[in-house]
């Protein structure tokens, strides 16, 4: 018969914050914290304009929101843009698409044009378009402060985060009856599945019910 005896083991801490044995809150769904996941175009120009205003570096953050806007940027894609998929002489941009997404080449506008000449001139020893005062590329967690600051300043009545303005995106050129396919290569959708809620949920399906 074996002479070990079974130790009891020891009485373990309570479980606190101190010695992180307490699990972080489990994160809120977004439908708790907002009514819709995207932006008005109204509240869009809104923040656009906050950004330039609210930080430290109001071009840089106001050519962030607006390029993420134009181009339905993921933070990712935003925070790697670099120089070299610019092309200011010809007007083009070419997006790389993270979550195997289709890049493509987009056209840039007046206002795109101008502010993206600025941030050139701001910020002229960087590969990358938005980045520190150090020359390193903004990280996620720094766009996603700078959003969300804007939109505060910008006085919307919910909460932002970077990803609504790729959906504003989407809403805005389904509401301008652009076809779904064409939406779908624009913000690199390989599956067009992803792209029929911005056509799906659009109110002008319904403008033609009534006629008072």
């Amino acid at each position: 018969m074996s002479n070990v005896i079974a130790l009891r083991p020891a009485q373990e801490p309570a479980p606190t914050l101190e010695n992180g044995r307490v699990a972080p809150p489990r994160r809120r769904r977004n439908a708790e914290l907002r009514s819709r996941e995207y932006l008005e175009s109204r509240e869009v120009t809104s923040l656009i304009a906050a950004a330039g205003r609210s930080g430290r570096y109001g071009p840089r953050d106001r050519t962030l929101c607006l390029m993420m806007f134009r181009h339905g940027l993921r933070v990712s894609e935003a925070c790697g843009l670099r120089w070299d998929a610019v092309d200011l002489a010809a007007g083009l941009l070419h997006v790389s698409r993270l979550k195997h997404g289709v890049p493509s080449t987009h056209p840039l506008r007046g206002p795109e044009l101008r502010a993206l000449r600025e941030l050139r001139r701001d910020w002229p020893n960087s590969p990358y378009l938005f980045c520190s005062e150090r020359g390193a590329p903004l990280t996620p967690r720094t766009v996603r402060a700078i959003v969300a600051r804007a939109g505060i300043e910008a006085g919307l009545s919910l909460p932002v985060h970077p990803h609504m303005l790729r959906h504003s995106l989407g809403f805005k050129l389904a509401n301008a009856g652009q076809d779904t396919r064409s939406i779908q290569l624009y913000l690199g959708h390989r599956s067009i599945t992803h792209t029929v809620r911005y056509t799906e949920l659009s109110p002008d399906r319904f403008k033609t019910f009534f006629r008072d």
